[in-house]
């Protein structure tokens, strides 16, 4: 069985590392280079570097911020925000990072990660999914109508719609059935966090991860609600996921990440030390 991953999230806006609850009520969280730095040393498994308002702004990532943590990192760094085109990701990766995550511009031309997979390879794409428990009755904007037809459409039995531009958006569109679009597309791996969860450290989405999980074959990291390391332990055994993204609980200190694998590791779960 491969090792599980421990991955600390670094929320940033206007520099500086954030947490908030529901995407919501933002504090701050640090400097987001002396984080990433801290984690690499910690034994984190990899990163995830997310400009959380650059889509909302309608401006790129901060490269600079990028290239400064990448030469501080030395594991696995993935990148989100703001990305809109090929030219995007190859910058990104050019300023040194390992994966790129998109979300909102996979929603609105879901061709992006075809051509980005095919251009960089499926293990540097990451599609992020913001989901949250919708009886779909929100209004679509019409540019998004066409979308909503090909993720099998408005539906009251659909359990999880995905979020777009941070969250703040209602697309109509399935979350399973748009995780399991994103793998056939090229996906190598899904960014899925609950936003019924978020911030709120009373643990994952256990019956969204499962779903998704069980749906698709490319690897899935489960994201949104951990509190205490049971949490992340249900994520990896209940939820199917393959991986745990964490922030608050890393950031404020209340557990380390050796702590969060010495707990998996006596409880059965494979990861690195």
């Amino acid at each position: 069985m491969l090792a599980k991953r421990i991955i600390p999230c670094l929320d940033v806006k206007n520099g500086r590392v954030v947490k908030g609850v529901h995407f919501k009520n933002l504090r701050d969280a640090g400097d987001p280079v002396e984080n990433a730095a801290f984690y690499s040393k910690k034994g984190a498994d990899e990163l995830v570097f997310l400009d959380i308002t650059a889509t909302i702004e309608n401006r790129k990532t901060v490269v600079e911020m990028v290239k400064a943590t990448a030469r501080k990192v030395f594991i696995p760094f993935t990148v989100g925000g703001g990305i809109r085109e090929i030219k995007d990701i190859e910058i990104l990766l050019k300023s040194g990072a390992d994966k790129i995550s998109i979300n909102t511009a996979a929603v609105k031309n879901p061709n992006l990660i075809k051509e980005a997979s095919r251009k960089f390879g499926s293990q540097c794409i990451v599609v992020a999914i913001d989901a949250k428990r919708s009886t779909f009755d929100a209004r679509l904007s019409p540019r998004l109508v066409s979308h909503v037809r090909n993720y099998g459409g408005r539906s009251t039995k659909s359990k999880w719609e995905v979020y777009i531009n941070g969250g703040n958006i209602p697309t109509g569109i399935d979350a399973v059935k748009w995780a399991k679009k994103a793998e056939k597309l090229g996906a190598g791996e899904i960014l899925l966090t609950s936003m019924d969860k978020d911030g709120t450290n009373d643990g994952y989405d256990i019956e969204l991860t499962r779903a998704i999980s069980k749906t698709v074959k490319i690897p899935v990291i489960a994201s949104g609600g951990a509190g205490n390391l049971k949490h992340l332990y249900e994520a990896l055994t209940k939820g199917k996921a393959d991986a745990v993204l964490a922030a608050s609980i890393f950031h404020y200190r209340t557990y380390t990440i050796r702590q969060a694998k010495e707990y998996l590791k006596k409880r059965g779960i494979p990861v690195r030390m």
